[in-house]
């Protein structure tokens, strides 16, 4: 299984339990998948650089998660069917080599 980093923003019209459902949510999806969750790091509501869905800020969290790499794309698919959503960022996380 591969590592990955997920930065999801939500929308600022949710309240902080309705996100933590949201959140719990996308790890339930994770495991449904085979993976797991390692950690999940909530940096709080932030201003966005430019308007979303004309929502001007948003939820921010970051996810590192292990996953096969064959359930990548359903999984991708699933976060962008979910309305509480704003957007995402998916990526690898790749293992540094130590000198």
């Amino acid at each position: 299984m591969k590592n990955y980093e997920l930065l999801a923003i939500f929308k600022p019209n949710l309240d902080a339990e309705e996100v933590d459902k949201a959140i719990e949510k996308i790890n339930e999806t994770v495991v449904e998948f085979g993976g797991s969750v390692v950690s999940v790091d909530k940096a709080g509501r932030k201003k966005l650089a430019y308007e979303v869905q004309n929502f001007r800020d948003g939820f921010f969290t970051t996810t590192i998660l292990s996953m096969p790499a064959d359930k990548v794309a359903e999984f991708k698919r699933q976060l962008r069917l979910n309305d509480s959503v704003l957007r995402t960022m998916f990526m690898e996380v790749s293992v540094k080599a130590s000198v």
